[in-house]
């Protein structure tokens, strides 16, 4: 297990940093934008060698917050490590009780509440989960007002998911005007070699999606990581 622990850290270095930079705003006209502060390391199927496609985003967004909070100064359990690996997400989740021992090597899904239990585990970082009854208006006001306050005050990855939608996404800015409101949305379900920045974003992975285009009939949840933003 050692090893294997070793070499996923080491592949674990080796990914994209900040994948949204260089990417143009979303609105031409007058907008307010709020964005992530500070750096991240992206994670996707299968970044670390272990194919997840299917059930392990969830897992990958939480390693995304993860990581802006190690190389964003603030204390975590063990320094060497960027992020927990699903294994270590895993078995801590048996640890803490919230799943049956079964729970440890399966490919289930995990969300933002387990998302907010690793985190605290793992970082010491206690997280704000806000519960969006459903698309549309609601997620036009309450989710964008609630992420625009944490972007602006505590600068880290949000994990998004619903019920009727539940593909995870990491949201790293929001940004309004006339034309409505896009979230800035780095896609956990990539999988394949590593792709330069630009070709992430070019191919939408890394993009801004408008609020509109969101499932209307699914609630959403939002895991944010409160933190302060540090060196920035």
């Amino acid at each position: 297990r050692l090893r294997t622990e070793e070499k996923v850290c080491q592949q674990m270095e080796a990914l994209l940093k900040n994948v949204h930079t260089g990417l143009p705003d979303p609105l031409t006209g007058p907008a307010k934008r709020s964005l992530v502060k500070g750096d991240y390391l992206y994670f996707h199927y299968g970044c670390d060698g272990q194919d997840d496609r299917g059930w392990g985003c969830g897992y990958r967004t939480v390693q995304t917050m993860a990581s802006w909070i190690h190389l964003n100064g603030s204390p975590v359990r063990n320094p060497s490590r960027i992020a927990p690996s699903l294994a270590q997400i895993q078995r801590a989740l048996v640890t803490m009780g919230d799943k049956p021992g079964s729970f440890s090597g399966s490919r289930e899904w995990i969300g933002t509440f387990e998302a907010s239990l690793v985190l605290d585990f793992f970082c010491r970082v206690p997280c704000k989960v806000v519960h969006v009854r459903g698309g549309g208006a609601e997620l036009e006001q309450v989710a964008v007002e609630e992420l625009r306050q944490h972007f602006e005050k505590h600068g880290s990855p949000v994990m998004m998911g619903g019920d009727r939608d539940n593909s995870s996404k990491g949201l790293l800015g929001v940004c309004t005007g006339d034309r409505g409101s896009y979230l800035l949305v780095a896609d956990p379900h990539y999988f394949g070699r590593q792709l330069e920045r630009t070709e992430l974003q070019r191919r939408g992975w890394v993009a801004w999606k408008p609020v509109s285009s969101l499932d209307q009939s699914s609630f959403y949840n939002l895991c944010m990581p409160q933190t302060a933003a540090k060196g920035v």
